[in-house]
């Protein structure tokens, strides 16, 4: 990025003391009081309130949607004080003469807060919600469904204070996620969810604005159908940095911080924001939009002034990897799926796992071809990729979970020295005590787990790589070593090895200044492990 240092050197001498990072600080009111960073969206917000009065907006976990939530609620209770630099610095909402700053009723319900493992929990959660707003606005209501008790506290509201009602809701589709893997239970949040949203539909000339938020589209699609007002945010090129940071906004808003971490790396500050980019940057919520960071690593790693994955510190939802092995995907085209819009804005995990896995922030749009408007995803970056990776290999293993980096360092110094007897016994360890319930493709299962190891060690890898007279299974290369691989399932290894020879598979690289080593593996699906194999060298 041009001019990064001068535009950094030329905000550092008026910031020497240590600032407030925001780092978990969702409330903007307390943000704003206790003197935290805030990143100005103000300018977005406001555009997106002046345009229309019903949104939807899908994030992954962690990317300010909270934020961006109490903001608005902070912005429609008239609290004027908190944006035109009575507290803390002047904000760009400020500066609009037309807005009013009326004083509305706000109903703002967080779903984030429970865990939800039984219709019960969602129901005291709405229960509690309603009975809140009911003694606010003096009208008890009991033994009715909770669509009209909404419908009926929205109208007191707006009856009470001659106000029109901000309805916002948080991580609306926490219900639905959590019962991903248990249909019954999702028809009963389903319906309870669908009858409450339906009064923000029904009582429309009470609402002044309404936004739901959520990772994914369950809430849009099959919870608030009804709902065919809601205008869908999630890929629209004008807000695609509503959440998260631009690149732009960490520049400008962090010169101080980043200075202080590139000091702490031993590098200057362009190679600091090239380091950032390459592990944080790389979100993309439409096909034409610059990179968006996740805001919570960046944050993380200025305070810390320690390059990390913090994202996956936090915690990654259980159910991606159930979905992915539910569905035997084949891991390898994960990091290039080519898909449609439907796909994108669909959340049938029982036809695509994928619409799931690229709402909730582990792959983002890379391309786009608008010939056959089709979209290229891919991981954003090398927080995502390394940590789902990493994530997903004891839950496809024997590797005990918190054991992947001892493990893969093991499989790394055997590959480096050519040990190769070492590799594949070691690669055999890990497909042992693998339930056979959860394998349904003992192929595509065996592929899966040699790409996961692969890609781990940090190599060049490729699977089905396209030769003159075939595709090689694995290729895998290091400084002094080239391994090309053939496998076979219920066959044998000498077969596989012969079909390297036969179809001249190493050809392309015998000019390079490598060992090639050749193996042939046979996996045996009654065992279900490697039966067999065998080693062949060139020198």
């Amino acid at each position: 990025m041009e001019n990064v240092n001068f535009a950094i050197e030329n905000k550092l001498s008026a910031m020497r003391i240590p600032r407030k990072l925001p780092i978990g600080i969702q409330d903007f009111e307390s943000l704003r009081k206790d003197g935290y960073v805030y990143v100005d969206k103000t300018e977005q917000i406001n555009r997106l309130i002046s345009m229309g009065r019903y949104y939807f907006l899908s994030r992954p976990r962690r990317f300010g949607k909270s934020l961006l939530m109490t903001t608005i609620h902070a912005l429609y209770s008239g609290k004027k004080e908190l944006f035109d630099g009575t507290i803390g610095s002047r904000l760009s909402i400020a500066d609009d003469e037309t807005f009013t700053w009326v004083k509305h009723p706000v109903m703002h319900l967080d779903l984030n807060t429970n865990s939800y493992d039984s219709a019960d929990v969602l129901c005291k959660k709405l229960n509690d919600s309603l009975e809140q707003w009911e003694e606010e606005y003096e009208c008890p209501a009991k033994d009715v469904p909770f669509g009209m008790r909404f419908e009926h506290v929205i109208q007191a509201a707006y009856n009470k204070t001659g106000q029109r009602v901000v309805i916002l809701v948080d991580e609306y589709d926490k219900p639905m996620l959590q019962a991903i893997a248990d249909s019954a239970l999702q028809d009963e949040f389903r319906s309870i969810l669908k009858g409450f949203y339906g009064a923000l539909k029904s009582k429309d000339g009470c609402i002044k604005f309404a936004l739901l938020t959520g990772v994914t589209k369950f809430g849009k699609i099959s919870v608030s159908s009804d709902l065919n007002n809601l205008n869908d945010i999630s890929m629209d090129a004008r807000f695609w940095d509503i959440c998260g940071l631009s690149e732009k906004e960490l520049v400008e808003n962090f010169p101080q911080e980043i200075m202080e971490l590139a000091k702490a790396s031993n590098i200057d500050t362009d190679k600091c924001i090239e380091e950032l980019r390459a592990r944080y940057d790389g979100y993309h919520f439409h096909h034409a939009s610059k990179g968006v960071y996740n805001p919570f690593s960046v944050l993380s790693t200025l305070m810390k002034r320690e390059f990390g994955s913090y994202w996956f510190e936090t915690g990654t939802p259980t159910y991606l990897a159930e979905l992915l092995k539910t569905y035997d995907y084949n891991l390898q085209e994960m990091s290039q799926v080519v898909t449609d819009a439907d796909t994108l804005n669909s959340i049938d995990s029982n036809k695509n796992p994928i619409s799931v896995i690229y709402q909730s922030g582990y792959l983002t749009i890379k391309s786009f071809d608008a010939r056959f408007q089709t979209y290229t995803l891919g991981f954003p970056n090398m927080e995502v990729e390394d940590g789902f990776l990493r994530f997903l290999l004891p839950r496809y293993t024997s590797v005990t979970e918190g054991k992947t980096s001892f493990s893969i360092q093991q499989f790394v110094t055997d590959v480096e020295n050519g040990n190769t007897e070492k590799f594949l016994l070691r690669l055999k360890s890990l497909f042992s005590d693998t339930p056979y319930e959860l394998i349904k493709d003992l192929e595509n299962h065996y592929q899966n787990v040699i790409w996961l190891v692969s890609k781990l060690m940090g190599f060049y890898v490729k699977a089905e790589y396209h030769t003159s007279e075939g595709r090689i299974d694995l290729l895998l290369q290091t400084s002094r070593y080239c391994y090309v691989m053939e496998f076979k399932l219920d066959g044998s290894a000498e077969e596989a090895l012969q079909q390297i020879s036969d179809k001249h598979y190493t050809l392309p690289f015998e000019t390079n200044c490598q060992q090639i080593i050749r193996i042939g593996l046979n996996f045996d699906s009654k065992t279900r492990n490697i039966g067999q194999y065998l080693i062949g060298r060139i020198s």
